[in-house]
């Protein structure tokens, strides 16, 4: 699983690794703290075609989001701020209700059919937010802030690779 997270784009280091994991099967939404855009582009290279693109900056990110619940897409919420629109709510506590036999989520005055295959991620490029703590107890935060070992480490594997592609090729096959 690591393995092809990496060939996805995530960097090799340990701290990155660990923040895959939480993003991928943590219980709460993942809000990334993710200045160089690494968590964003692996993400997309991950999900690909079918991951749904919602900008915070986009007048329809809403319906974006509804579409996903709906559908049971992947959906990538990016560049949120520091405060996260309170019509989420109930989306980012994961408030499924059942009424009948189906499972709804309430967004905003709307009751929208719950797919169980929706996945959220959430991204902000800000390197250093103040969430208040009604978001951060709604959303697992991780910060994919780069350090200074995982740098080393992908400034490495940018030189092995552009210098002996074979030996990166065969440390691929290897793992």
């Amino acid at each position: 699983m690591a393995r092809t997270w990496q060939l996805n784009g995530l960097p090799t280091d340990k701290f990155s690794t660990e923040n895959g994991v939480f993003v991928t099967k943590g219980l709460r939404w993942a809000l990334n703290i993710d200045p160089q855009s690494q968590a964003m582009n692996w993400i997309k290279k991950t999900e690909g075609d079918a991951l749904v693109i919602a900008d915070s900056k986009d007048a329809n990110f809403l319906k974006k989001i509804e579409q996903g619940i709906h559908h049971g897409r992947k959906v990538l919420f990016m560049d949120v701020g520091e405060e996260i629109d309170p019509v989420l709510d109930n989306v980012l506590n994961k408030s499924v209700i059942k009424v009948g036999n189906t499972t709804c989520v309430k967004l905003g005055d709307k009751e929208i059919d719950y797919h169980k295959d929706f996945k959220l991620y959430i991204t902000t490029r800000m390197s250093n937010p103040h969430y208040t703590p009604e978001v951060s107890t709604k959303v697992t935060v991780v910060n994919f802030t780069v350090k200074e070992s995982g740098l080393e480490e992908q400034c490495l594997g940018i030189v092995v690779q552009a210098e002996q592609p074979s030996l990166e090729n065969t440390k691929n096959d290897v793992i």
